[in-house]
């Protein structure tokens, strides 16, 4: 929720000096990403999408999230283990959401639709808009856009879905579980594509792949710009980053720090 409304921030600090980055071509979503290109491609103001982060959570639909350390360890333990195949690690880490307590997923659904402007795809391209989700089942890495007959909610859901804390979401016969659990941005899905900007509301330490990805796309002749929350941003954030009640700071150091990269961002967005 806190990567949301810092990555939010961010999007309209750049626009408030002059960098408006919602006309790329292409927008990839993994987690709390997911709701913010769902958010950023609607026709909804930028002021009235940081205004939302502002809301007091009494007025809002978002839950409060328990934590269970213990599990997210496990989780985070499985997602390293070298001797797996990706696959066979996502596989298990799903197996594990799957058999977490959670709220009922029409519960966190109606939380997850309550946070975009429209429960429709925007209207750009087929393809444009990319957001990132894991079977739960097979551990394969999927991707949904407007051509792929998910309505947006579930897309967002699932993308959203972070294992041992919300239930791994039900789209046809399968279940899917957080696209961060591939890759924190997923940023390779950015291949081909001349500039790219990477927001990351993570600590650096914790977006495994990050920089591996960042290193190909370069070496591939793209240009690319990484935003990353910095320590300022990181204690907005705070330990728990699924704390509704930190949005609202998150998301002025957002502002703060899309205001003060405007000028890297613009010498990459306009071919500076």
């Amino acid at each position: 929720m806190t990567g949301i409304a810092w990555e939010v921030g961010v999007v309209a600090g750049l626009a408030q000096v002059g960098v408006d980055v919602r006309d790329a071509d292409l927008v990839v979503g993994t987690s709390a990403g997911a709701a913010v290109a769902a958010q950023i491609t609607s026709a909804e103001a930028l002021d009235d999408l940081v205004a939302r982060q502002q809301t007091p959570v009494a007025e809002s639909k978002e839950i409060a999230a328990e934590l269970d350390l213990d599990l997210l360890m496990t989780i985070f333990a499985t997602l390293f283990d070298a001797e797996l195949e990706p696959d066979e690690r996502r596989a298990r880490v799903g197996a594990a959401a799957i058999a977490a307590p959670t709220v009922e997923e029409a519960v966190r659904l109606e939380a997850v639709a309550a946070r975009l402007p429209s429960p429709a795809w925007p209207e750009r391209a087929p393809g444009s808009v990319l957001l990132t989700a894991v079977d739960a089942g097979s551990g394969a890495f999927v991707t949904f856009d407007a051509s792929s007959g998910v309505a947006l909610v579930d897309a967002v859901a699932a993308s959203c879905a972070v294992p041992g804390v919300w239930p791994p979401v039900s789209i046809g016969d399968r279940r899917y579980i957080d696209g961060g659990v591939r890759s924190p941005a997923n940023a390779d899905l950015a291949a081909g594509h001349e500039r790219v900007l990477v927001l990351s509301p993570m600590n650096p330490a914790m977006a495994a792949g990050q920089a591996e990805e960042v290193a190909a796309l370069e070496q591939a002749g793209s240009r690319v710009v990484v935003v990353q929350a910095d320590a300022e941003a990181l204690a907005a954030i705070g330990d728990n980053p699924l704390d509704p009640a930190r949005r609202g700071a998150a998301v002025d150091a957002g502002l703060r720090q899309g205001r003060a990269t405007g000028d890297a961002v613009r010498d990459l967005w306009l071919g500076g």
